[in-house]
């Protein structure tokens, strides 16, 4: 709340969209890290290593290829028409309904993605934390409310310009919570640093590379699968692009994806050396890993959670709180930011209303952005009373879809000189996940134990530009 009142202070539309372009580049680069990891990857990640081991790193080396590609071809097109929202290079390229489909996906997407984090980290504090308390019982959709009422007070004025500065806050302290909460189980095991880093290279768990090409996390899905996502999920995201289009200028903004996707890579080593961590921890000291009595499985989210705050002591389980916490914040606070940032200038062109004068735009804004947090709120509480984890993994998936025909239109309008049909454009659009979603099914049918994974987004892109082809407009010669 303090960086937040003094960042916000004489606020502006340019301070809110993009921080007066005066964002330092290394506060990006290291802010970004919240952003791209969420309180669910910060439970997950460590916890899949047991059966996953180390293969998440293939998925992270391909990000790293995606980061360049972000870098070298979509920043300085972003910069050489001053873009805002990063959808209006769609608008110029194809026309204005091409524009808002963009921006409804990347809406759509965002609001379902970060509502389904949300719900799931603030069910894990609500279960570890909120639910232990003996004096006073305090209902999930009261921390709810109190998470998002805390993101709303601190972002709704300085918007960009505030979220540079918290968002490095709140990485700064995921990565403490993880560092902190390795040295906590290097102190549980009484080893060096230099026996638990021999431990966990000379364990199962560190087993990166796999080649079954029928399975989920054959390598070239996961580092192909890796390299689309990061330019869809990073490139052609208002929400991640918005902060680098906030730097002064494109060389500040490539310096900053630069050192990101190199941090990027380090931190989730620290994630999976964790998992490793956790796993011979709990064979060592005897504990059983929490498992499904259903179907016996080990139920790989609650791993880091149930050692952290139940057998770790106050320490660990400080830090994991305040971790997990940071995670949280940061990957959901900028995000109503951003949603705000695509609905007024792309679907709702507020930005180009001259008859507004700056008050009456900075009160639209303000409530455009409490609406959104309010849709958050309803949102989370719909996946509460529905209680059912397969149904958030449904709309999350779901959500994900929605990256395909972003990577589509984005490829066809910088590598292609055709023009579409754009009032077909949200038509094509809505049928290609469709048919993506219809092809995995049948992949599986027709080729047994065929596991679709990374590659769906690829496939989805690769359908969308076909369907599109279908539209383009023929040249008159």
């Amino acid at each position: 709340m303090g960086i937040a009142w003094y960042t916000s202070r004489k606020s502006t539309a340019a301070s809110y969209f993009l921080g007066n372009k005066a964002s330092p580049w290394y506060a990006i680069a290291f802010g970004m890290i919240g952003d791209s990891l969420s309180g669910v990857t910060y439970i997950s990640v460590p916890g899949k290593v047991g059966t996953a081991h180390f293969s998440y790193l293939q998925l992270v080396l391909g990000y790293f290829v995606g980061y360049f590609i972000i870098s070298h071809i979509l920043l300085p097109i972003y910069y050489k028409l001053n873009l805002t929202s990063i959808y209006e290079y769609l608008k110029g390229r194809f026309g204005k309904n091409t524009q808002k489909t963009g921006a409804m996906f990347f809406i759509l997407s965002r609001v379902m993605g970060a509502a389904g984090r949300l719900y799931l980290a603030a069910g894990v504090i609500q279960l570890f934390v909120f639910d232990q308390f003996e004096t006073v019982h305090v209902p999930f959709w009261v921390s709810v409310s109190a998470i998002l009422l805390l993101m709303l007070l601190y972002t709704y004025r300085g918007g960009i310009k505030t979220l540079v500065w918290t968002d490095t806050f709140q990485s700064l302290f995921l990565v403490l919570g993880v560092v902190l909460s390795i040295v906590a189980i290097v102190n549980k095991l009484d080893i060096s640093f230099v026996e638990a880093t021999k431990n966990i290279l000379h364990s199962q768990y560190t087993e990166t590379f796999f080649w079954d090409w029928k399975k989920s996390n054959f390598f070239f899905k996961e580092f192909l699968g890796g390299i689309f996502i990061a330019v869809a999920m990073t490139g052609l995201d208002q929400n991640m692009m918005q902060k680098n289009l906030s730097c002064k200028s494109l060389a500040d903004a490539q310096k900053n994806i630069f050192w990101f996707s190199i941090i990027m890579v380090i931190v989730n080593i620290f994630f999976l050396s964790l998992g490793a961590l956790l796993y011979q921890y709990y064979t060592q000291s005897g504990i059983a890993l929490p498992m499904d009595g259903d179907t016996g499985k080990i139920l790989s989210d609650k791993v880091f959670p149930n050692l952290a705050l139940n057998h770790l002591g106050i320490f660990a389980g400080l830090v994991f709180i305040i971790g997990l916490t940071a995670a949280t914040f940061s990957s959901a606070d900028s995000v109503l930011t951003t949603l705000t940032t695509s609905f007024y200038i792309d679907i709702l062109e507020l930005d180009k209303k001259d008859q507004l004068d700056e008050k009456q735009k900075v009160k639209k804004r303000t409530t455009i952005h409490v609406l959104f947090a309010v849709l958050l709120w309803l949102v989370i509480l719909g996946f509460d009373v529905l209680n059912k984890k397969a149904i958030v993994d449904t709309i999350l998936m779901l959500a994900g879809y929605t990256y395909g025909p972003l990577l589509g239109l984005f490829a066809l309008g910088l590598f292609s000189k055709i023009n579409l049909r754009d009032k077909l454009v949200p038509l094509i659009c809505i049928t290609a996940p469709v048919i993506t979603y219809l092809l995995s099914n049948t992949f599986k049918s027709i080729l047994g134990e065929y596991q679709t994974g990374n590659e769906l987004i690829l496939i989805n892109a690769t359908i969308t530009i076909g369907l599109l082809l279908l539209i383009k407009k023929r040249t008159v010669t």
